[in-house]
């Protein structure tokens, strides 16, 4: 399948500022079954905009405007061709024993340590227990329960965490949005000694599907080493297998590794944000461009120079 995403941020300031200097990471993953045939980023004012790719290998886009300005808005655009695949076999995949061998092996210690917002919990632990958390019987079987535990004991709330709430506030209250589920899940296997990461990306919505995660707004799941699989994704917001309808733009630890958009500005402005996201199959055209549909509060941390930092959560 091919796909047209587009991405539309918008910043606005109140009064104006007086530098904005940010990071972006929207362009789609170019490896395995997905590739990357198109991609533009649009920044308003305008301004240079330049690339580099961080340690995990995701394209991050950066600029700087400089003077008085009230808004930024960026308008990110791609083409993305996602093949089908068949569901893991779970007959192919290793045991247990496989999986410590290979960890042994092999360097997979950054995905299963404990990351900023990956660390254990009392809360953690009490679900792990509610859900049968443990190391027991067939390994991919254990995923695919554990997959369907945290779809089963959360519900899907927008704007019920933010961008930093630790996962305690959605384990306490049994309710967040995919950025929660993910990092639950993550931090769930962690503590097993099982190499998990994070993936930021989009999610296609077929009419027909019963996705609960909304519509207009980016998307975030898990992939989890699985000996002589690799990688397998899982969607613990939508109990899924990510399939051809998933797609990929970044990966890390956490979040903290992978925000969609990422900043500092000078000046005492407040800020608000807006978030619009299409993702539509390449055989239908665009909609025309929208304003920004998710009216949100960025993460906002005074620091020292009158700099101000904000970030964007995923799946609002």
């Amino acid at each position: 399948m091919i796909y047209s995403v587009r991405h539309v941020t918008m910043f606005a300031y109140e009064p104006a500022v007086r530098e904005s200097i940010m990071e972006v990471r929207m362009q789609p993953r170019s490896e395995g079954r997905q590739r990357c045939l198109n991609f533009q980023l649009q920044v308003t004012p305008t301004t240079n905009v330049m690339q580099y790719r961080d340690f995990m290998g995701n394209i991050v886009h950066n600029f700087d405007i400089a003077g008085s300005h009230d808004s930024v808005k960026l308008t990110a655009q791609g083409v993305v061709e996602v093949e089908a695949s068949n569901l893991p076999d779970p007959r192919a995949a290793g045991n247990w024993d496989e999986l410590d061998a290979l960890t042994a092996a092999e360097d997979y210690w950054e995905m299963m340590l404990p990351s900023l917002f990956t660390e254990p919990t009392g809360e953690l632990a009490k679900l792990a227990n509610e859900i049968g958390c443990e190391r027991r019987g067939n390994f991919f079987e254990f995923l695919t329960e554990l997959n369907q535990g945290i779809f089963e004991a959360f519900d899907y709330v927008p704007k019920s965490t933010k961008v930093d709430s630790p996962i305690d506030e959605a384990l306490t209250n049994r309710q967040g949005v995919c950025q929660d589920f993910a990092h639950i899940m993550i931090a769930l296997l962690r503590e097993l000694k099982v190499p998990a990461r994070y993936v930021s990306g989009y999610l296609f919505h077929e009419p027909e599907s019963l996705d609960r995660s909304s519509d207009g707004a980016s998307h975030a799941w898990v992939e989890v080493l699985v000996p002589s699989l690799g990688w397998v994704a899982f969607d613990p917001t939508n109990n899924l297998f990510a399939d051809d309808r998933h797609i990929r733009v970044a990966i890390g630890r956490d979040y903290a590794d992978v925000p969609p958009t990422r900043g500092v500005y000078k000046g005492g402005a407040a800020s608000q944000l807006s978030v619009s996201v299409t993702v539509s199959p390449s055989n239908r055209p665009l909609p025309e461009e929208l304003m920004p549909t998710l009216n949100l509060q960025p993460r906002i941390v005074p620091t020292r120079s009158s700099r101000i930092i904000q970030e964007q959560q995923q799946q609002q």
